[in-house]
């Protein structure tokens, strides 16, 4: 397998503010819900905000990259971000709630630009081979984004003082992703373009998917995962600060989401060892069954060891997003972008099960109320059986 090496890190690197931007909706959703004294369900308007987007804006993105290309896609996408973040600034000085939903539905229109872009791109950077090797690599860096996020942002967010600054962390990384796009325009990084072409109605997009059964049912998968990766990180903290469960501080819950990213990058890059010797579909089976049997545990049980039993999810979610990604594009030719498309609309998953969570958890408890991202793991493992069964992939 060859890799173009430096356009490879220089993609990594977009998606390490990714990591960073995502894992602040985790973050957000406890603060914010302490800043503004809301319910559970009322929270999960963050996950709402961020994810609704995906819904309508995919379709309409891939048609702008097949105009614009790679290169130029990234840095709108980029510039997008940076709005975004800027605009935590007035939602926290005119303690608007509903200015902070409407700078991350802005965050997430330049989130997905990003991932509908990007994950192709790092997929074209060398042979075919190693791409699903490369969108693994890719996503690792947004785990690592993941890892670094919690436990700094969380040290900017609440003050000596006990307020509760939720604007800071934004700030600081909408300078970093401006710092990084004026690298990017004055990179090499190569403006591959697809090739144009017509059809990029939802409908038609979906019906032409059907020819694609790895495509098809891997972006009804996608949206019970990104559902599944939303609750389980986005109500973790809550979790972890319920005081019939751990009753952590707010530091120490946000220590071990940390951990639990740290772990998940870490079983990320063994996870592209592995792909040398395993059916991609039968990795994401196998990791789904321990995902599921670890929620049971931290659903049912109450120990002492609760906390760690979710670190440990970190361990079986890790290689979920980039691998059922990479499956659902294998092998699309010029339907690369229709399908990086609908892929990315399934994300809207991620607005659907946090409010189903959290009605759960305000009426039977956080703990009953990860039941939610269990069932989703369900459908995952069948269709990591069912990718396996047809031999979609080999990496050698």
């Amino acid at each position: 397998m060859k890799h173009q090496k430096k356009p490879l890190l220089l993609v990594s690197l977009v998606f390490l503010f990714v990591g960073a931007i995502v894992c602040m909706n985790d973050i957000l959703l406890p603060s914010l819900k302490t800043s503004f004294h809301l319910s559970y369900t009322e929270a999960t308007r963050v996950q709402q905000s961020f994810y609704l987007g995906y819904l309508f804006l995919p379709i309409p993105i891939a048609y702008f990259i097949s105009k614009n290309g790679y290169k130029i896609s990234l840095i709108t996408a980029l510039c997008i971000c940076i709005l975004g973040c800027f605009t935590f600034i007035p939602a926290y000085f005119l303690s608007s709630f509903l200015l902070a939903l409407i700078a991350l539905f802005i965050i997430a229109a330049g989130v997905t630009l990003i991932n509908v872009a990007a994950n192709p791109l790092a997929a074209m950077l060398g042979t075919p081979q190693g791409a699903f090797a490369r969108v693994n690599f890719v996503q690792v860096f947004s785990r690592v984004g993941y890892a670094l996020t919690p436990v700094l942002s969380t040290r900017l967010i609440y003050a000596k003082d006990k307020s509760i600054l939720f604007y800071q962390p934004y700030l600081v990384i909408g300078i970093g992703v401006f710092l990084l796009m004026i690298f990017i325009i004055y990179s090499a990084l190569p403006n591959f373009k697809p090739v144009v072409s017509k059809g990029f109605g939802f409908f038609f997009i979906l019906k032409e998917s059907r020819k694609y059964p790895q495509l098809f049912w891997g972006a009804i998968v996608m949206f019970f995962y990104i559902g599944a990766d939303a609750c389980t990180a986005g109500f973790f903290i809550s979790y972890l600060q319920d005081k019939s469960i751990e009753g952590f501080s707010p530091d120490k819950a946000a220590s071990f989401l940390s951990y639990y990213y740290v772990v998940t990058t870490i079983f990320g890059f063994i996870g592209i060892y592995l792909f040398r010797f395993f059916p991609a579909g039968k990795l994401i089976a196998i990791f789904g069954i321990g995902m599921i049997v670890n929620l049971l545990i931290c659903v049912f049980i109450k120990t002492s060891w609760n906390a760690y039993f979710m670190v440990m999810l970190g361990v079986f979610i890790s290689i979920q997003f980039p691998t059922i990604f990479s499956l659902g594009i294998e092998k699309l030719g010029d339907f690369t972008e229709k399908g990086s498309a609908l892929m990315n609309i399934a994300i809207v998953g991620g607005a659907v099960f946090p409010p189903l969570q959290g009605i759960i958890a305000d009426r039977l408890g956080l703990q009953i109320s990860y039941l939610v991202p269990a069932f989703c793991f369900i459908l995952i493992v069948i269709y990591g059986w069912f990718c396996a069964k047809k031999e979609y992939i080999f990496i050698h």
